[in-house]
């Protein structure tokens, strides 16, 4: 116990977690599994997805690159709204992820 009376998180106990059950969202049309607390880039990292936007001037692919929000490179349409940076969105039970292309405004 610690000073304020609560248990400490130990790597013991880190090991014995259960997460949460996983849940279904869609890529592309493609159906992924996510856990909970995963970004979108995670999924689709885990998936072994690296692309999912295209440049808008040569189309060229793009996914993650500073993993942290600072860039946007792994922006992603969720849910038919572009502009997502896939790095800092939590994936949720459903939800529908396409591929950017461009500016993510052009018609599909």
């Amino acid at each position: 116990m610690t000073r304020a009376g609560k248990r400490r998180r130990t790597p013991l106990a880190l090991v014995e977690a259960q997460p949460e059950p996983a849940f279904r969202v869609a890529f592309d049309g493609r159906t992924l599994d996510a856990l909970p607390g995963q970004t979108v880039a995670a999924v689709l990292w885990s998936a072994g997805i690296a692309s999912w936007r295209t440049t808008r001037v040569d189309g060229r692919p793009r996914g993650v690159f500073c993993g942290i929000g600072a860039c946007f490179d792994c922006l992603v349409t969720v849910n038919g709204v572009p502009n997502q940076r896939a790095c800092l969105v939590p994936a949720r039970p459903g939800d529908a992820i396409t591929t950017q292309r461009g500016d993510g405004h052009d018609p599909v």
